[in-house]
């Protein structure tokens, strides 16, 4: 399918857990693990000022990360929508201090930075009608179900052309009927090029569910090879994490991943086909944390180094590369990422800290042309043995002063 077909192109997208949660500073699941009473939570409502959400300021920062995306949380677990709900309710950012919509904010900057938006979407409430869906009856089940596909209905009609639409929460009734079809149905109707995503969850990674379904979700995990044998239609695949270990802004939360390692998981991704779909936590009034940002532009500047490569290029399983290592394919070119590299220089500054030398790719189809590092151009010298099938390239490593972590080399071939 083409949407299918251009979600995989986008490679990198940016994953926003914003609400009233944030204003707690103890994570997004704050009001249900810490059991805070309603009655205290929506209080809460009064204080969201939204005064320091910039839409595009937070476009601008996902571009320059390389990110071509964003899935912003229209309305997470707490049932408090940025968006506004049209008199489903007053648990809404236009009835709260901000006094306004979010939702529209958004995908205006969005449009303007030529980032393509997608909604988040709760299929559970934590505060619908004073209960939490899972311990809502039956009857009163399916009342809510036409509650949240209202709300989902107002996210396809008010906000012009939508890149998809981020569901999350089915695994809270699991044996229960959500009616997809209709939900699904209705999505098709308004907005037909829209992705459909929901969330497995934790247990169930990449796991396909529902026909309609156009991409499978690996929380906080790896991609894997999907397995699409006997499936009515190609799926995609994405990665979500987290860069701590939060979703929600954790104030408290001192436990950040790398540089380093965001990068060598967008390769991952990548080597899989699949998109990284990598998560920030603004604070309570909305404004992108030190960390994350600075973080985002480090890898913004790989991603413009080996841009070429990272978007289009699909993985060649044929090819044995070694190690972490792994080679995908565009036309002509061929585009080898290389890990774990020395960087050279002195022994009295650099201590080993990776492998030196040539390394093989086994069973590489074509004869070459040309090989070099995509960041500066250096050539790279190369031996291809047609009778063994196999590539042999020389990997010495970074110069001193430099190293991108995962190193990417352009071989063409005839």
């Amino acid at each position: 399918l083409p949407r299918v077909e251009a979600f995989e192109k986008l490679g990198f997208g940016m994953f926003v857990h914003w609400g009233l949660y944030s204003l707690v500073g103890r994570g997004e699941w704050a009001p249900l693990l810490h059991k805070i009473p309603f009655e205290e939570y929506q209080k809460l409502a009064a204080d969201f000022t939204a005064s320091d959400f910039n839409a595009e300021e937070l476009a601008k920062t996902a571009r320059e990360a390389g990110m071509k995306y964003i899935v912003l949380t229209a309305r997470h677990c707490e049932g408090f929508s940025l968006y506004d709900t049209c008199g489903l309710n007053e648990f809404d950012a236009p009835h709260s201090a901000a006094g306004r919509d979010l939702v529209a904010e958004f995908v205006t900057a969005c449009r303007k930075y030529e980032i393509i938006p997608f909604f988040y979407h709760a299929t559970i409430d934590w505060h619908w009608e004073g209960k939490t869906t899972a311990s809502l009856s039956a009857e009163d089940f399916e009342r809510y179900l036409e509650y949240l596909h209202a709300s989902i209905e107002l996210l396809c009609k008010n906000y012009g052309k939508i890149g998809g639409f981020w569901l999350d929460g089915n695994w809270d009734r699991p044996g229960d009927d959500w009616k997809e079809d209709r939900l699904y149905g209705m999505i098709r109707k308004y907005q037909p090029d829209a992705m459909i995503v929901n969330n497995t969850g934790l247990w169930q990674q990449g796991q396909i569910g529902h026909p309609e379904i156009d991409s499978v979700t690996y929380e906080q995990g790896c991609a894997t090879w999907i397995d699409r044998e006997g499936q009515p239609k190609y799926v995609a695949g994405e990665v979500c994490r987290t860069m701590n270990s939060h979703w929600g802004i954790g104030t408290q939360d001192f436990s950040y991943a790398s540089p380093r390692e965001m990068i060598e998981l967008l390769a991952q991704c990548r080597s899989f086909r699949a998109n990284l779909l990598l998560n920030i936590g603004p604070s309570g009034q909305g404004g992108i944390p030190a960390y994350e940002r600075e973080t985002l532009k480090i890898i913004g500047k790989w991603c413009a180094l080996y841009r070429e490569a990272i978007y289009s290029p699909v993985p060649v399983r044929e090819i044995r590369c070694p190690g972490r290592d792994f080679v995908l394919k565009e036309g002509k070119h061929y585009y080898y990422f290389a890990h774990d590299l020395v960087v050279r220089g002195s022994e009295n500054v650099i201590k080993t800290n990776g492998i030196a030398g040539g390394r093989t790719l086994e069973h590489f189809p074509e004869e070459v042309v040309s090989a070099y590092w995509m960041e500066d151009g250096q050539p790279v010298e190369f031996l291809r043995n047609a009778a063994a099938g196999s590539l042999t390239v020389d990997c010495s490593g970074f110069p001193y002063g430099s190293n991108t972590v995962v190193r990417v080399m352009k071989i063409t071939v005839r």
